[in-house]
């Protein structure tokens, strides 16, 4: 695998070719099916990961079997870099979506390289930033938002993300099944479904399969900000 790959990874964003050589020397290509449990939680942290190709769920469990999915990771983005540094343990489970192509560094050399290159701290910290934030508004919409409301949040995110890759952002393509989407979103298939009907009955969105095509994107910036339907 060339270093190309790696550039594309936020966390190894400015750092210099002869840089990037030394993570790659240190990371080993893996090949993971769909549902292949990759860690567990509480298990020990022996390095993080870079997807290079496919998605990975993290997500945990409830001592009443309830999965709350976390964050669905794509590449070019790395996942359980945290782990590394808080208490050493994973704090969550990680299971590929699809067959996935992975880089695996492992803590030890990641570890010696941060001390030695002071870019990969800066850009470590943001990273773990950006977790942060996402997790605290993960907090916020299960916790005080309508189902409504984060159905509408997700479909803008995902419009906005088209939007950067220069496609059409008014027609979005749900990157989970409508299961994965109801766990990740804190509910039930079935509730998710009829929210989703009351969307389209109001013109908000038309659903076809896996796509959202967005009608009114002003109503569902209303919605995403607590409107009620």
């Amino acid at each position: 695998m060339s270093i190309d790959l790696l550039k594309r990874c936020p966390l190894f964003a400015g750092l210099k070719d002869e840089d990037l050589k030394k993570v790659r020397a240190i990371a080993s290509l893996r090949q993971v099916g769909k549902k292949e449990v990759l860690f567990a939680e509480g298990e020990e942290a022996k390095g993080f990961y870079v997807i290079l190709s496919g998605k990975v769920k993290l997500f945990k469990i409830s001592p009443e079997g309830k999965e709350q999915i976390l964050h669905v990771v794509s590449a070019p983005d790395a996942f359980a870099e945290a782990a590394l540094f808080v208490e050493g343990n994973y704090p969550a489970f990680a299971e590929p979506l699809m067959d996935s192509h992975l880089l695996f560094i492992p803590k030890r050399g990641f570890i010696q390289l941060i001390e030695k290159h002071p870019q990969l701290s800066i850009n470590m910290i943001v990273s773990l930033s950006h977790y942060l934030r996402r997790f605290a508004s993960l907090i916020e919409e299960l916790s005080l938002k309508e189902v409504s409301s984060r159905i509408a949040k997700y479909l803008l995110d995902l419009s906005v993300k088209l939007s950067k890759e220069g496609k059409n952002p008014k027609e979005v393509e749900l990157d989970l099944s409508k299961t994965q989407l109801a766990l990740k979103l804190g509910t039930i298939s079935e509730t998710l479904s009829r929210t989703l009907a009351k969307m389209k009955a109001k013109r908000i969105i038309e659903v076809k399969k896996n796509k959202v095509l967005i009608l009114d994107r002003e109503l569902l910036e209303e919605l995403a900000a607590g409107l009620k339907i």
